[in-house]
């Protein structure tokens, strides 16, 4: 998570605040089954697909996984392309922390892609990212969570 909160309230923030730079990525010939694998093993909710240059094409999630085992897709055999959310929404890392609460608020979105200007990734802000910014700008006036336990 790339949150630089420097003493900046959380709604003064832009995307590149809160950016997530070390974020794999596949090309669109990569199977399903490599994408669930790689899913799985780095606990990502999803994967941005792009082309040789980096520039974003779309975005496989787990959802989009689910979705293709209940059609039956052979999962080893079938390509990113296939089943990508396409285009992907994205935004720039200008734009500011209460738009892209918005944003995801609105479209019931998890994480999103940020691009450049011609489009090429640089990383991705999530939800949680947002949430461990908020924490950090207030760090020293919340009370510690005191957690009832574990189930």
């Amino acid at each position: 998570m790339g949150c630089c909160a420097e003493g900046k309230n959380l709604m003064e923030m832009t995307a590149s605040h809160l950016t997530s730079r070390d974020v794999s990525v596949f090309e669109g010939h990569a199977s399903c089954h490599t994408l669930a694998e790689a899913i799985v093993h780095g606990s990502y909710g999803g994967i941005p697909i792009v082309n040789q240059e980096y520039v974003l094409i779309g975005i496989v999630t787990e959802y989009d996984l689910l979705n293709a085992m209940l059609k039956g897709k052979e999962m080893a055999e079938t390509p990113a392309t296939e089943i990508m959310t396409e285009p992907s929404i994205s935004i720039t890392g200008e734009m500011p922390v209460e738009e892209i609460i918005a944003l995801f608020q609105s479209r019931h979105l998890i994480r999103v892609p940020v691009v450049d200007s011609g489009g090429k990734l640089i990383g991705i802000v999530s939800r949680r990212d947002i949430l461990a910014c908020y924490v950090e700008s207030t760090l020293g006036s919340l009370p510690s969570p005191e957690v009832m336990g574990n189930v």
